[in-house]
């Protein structure tokens, strides 16, 4: 396929032959149309050191999707992708460098627009979701969480009313909700100034509200469910981040925690998000099977 992107037109990426589509995560041309024109500048391309990248960004993105989205090993990537080190560590630059967190809100500010909602949210919904921890995960970034019975990690998301993350913050799993409520709702009003209302449920209650609306002019609801009620209930406001925890487990790379820096654990569910929403912005449906072209031979 031929490419458009930075490193081919300006860097070194012209030496290397062209690639063919051959797995279903990567980009259609009808989506790489879509991410194209709303990928971040390279600090080399800007004059701000750094040498020109020598490897295709569409495949290099490519590369980390499959990861993510097949959730292999880094050492374990197909043979027609460049070598995995150096497929990782354009993801760990894109994620140290927060350029792949500008490509994340660039496309989640078109999905608003495309919804016909404002890029600036004024209500987003906050929940935790534990996960098992791999072997090779630190105890000193790990605990037990008692209540879940899920010894790990814990992301904690807040998503707009669309479902879509607008920060994302990992702990140990035996942090409590409202603890690490607090580097996320910080990190959130940095972010978003317009944020005035935060759904949240009852592991959130407490001093916590009040610091939210002394601290942040965040007035953080509660939603609790009922006494009288059994069984599963679908929940006001609640359910849009629990369909958000959902879509993050399509992507087998965030079903277990296998990344040895909980950084690196939130830019792997940013990298999820954003195949989301290349695919609506694409006009095809998220998750849906798209066939790639045929092997050569």
């Amino acid at each position: 396929m031929a490419c458009d992107c930075l490193a081919h037109r300006f860097g070194n990426a012209a030496d290397g032959p062209d690639r063919v589509r051959c797995y279903g995560s990567g980009l259609t041309e009808a989506e790489w149309q879509v991410i194209r024109p709303l990928l971040p500048v390279p600090a080399w391309f800007q004059g701000r050191g750094g040498r020109p990248e020598g490897y295709c960004h569409r495949v290099m993105s490519d590369a980390v999707r499959y990861v993510v989205d097949n959730g292999v090993k880094w050492v374990d990537l197909p043979c027609d992708f460049p070598p995995y080190r150096r497929v990782h560590a354009f993801a760990r630059r894109w994620q140290v460098t927060g350029l792949l967190a500008e490509l994340h809100d660039r496309l989640r500010d078109k999905v608003r627009q495309k919804e016909g909602r404002s890029p600036d949210p004024t209500a987003a919904i906050v929940d935790s979701q534990s996960l098992r921890a791999a072997a090779n995960i630190p105890r000193s970034t790990s605990g037990w969480d008692g209540g879940k019975k899920v010894g790990g990690r814990k992301r904690h998301l807040v998503v707009d009313c669309l479902g879509l993350v607008l920060a994302v913050v990992v702990s140990a799993a035996s942090v409590q909700d409202r603890h690490a409520a607090l580097p996320l709702l910080e990190r959130l009003r940095t972010m978003y100034v317009s944020i005035r209302l935060v759904w949240a449920d009852g592991g959130y209650a407490g001093r916590l509200v009040d610091w939210a609306a002394d601290k942040l002019q965040i007035t953080l609801e509660i939603v609790k469910r009922t006494d009288d009620t059994s069984g599963f209930v679908v929940l006001p406001r609640r359910w849009v981040v629990e369909r958000t925890l959902s879509w993050l487990m399509r992507s087998r790379r965030l079903v277990r925690d296998y990344e040895t820096l909980p950084a690196m654990h939130e830019a792997m569910v940013l990298w999820s998000m954003t195949m989301l929403m290349r695919s609506r912005l694409a006009g095809r449906r998220p998750g849906a099977f798209s066939r790639p072209a045929p092997r050569a031979g």
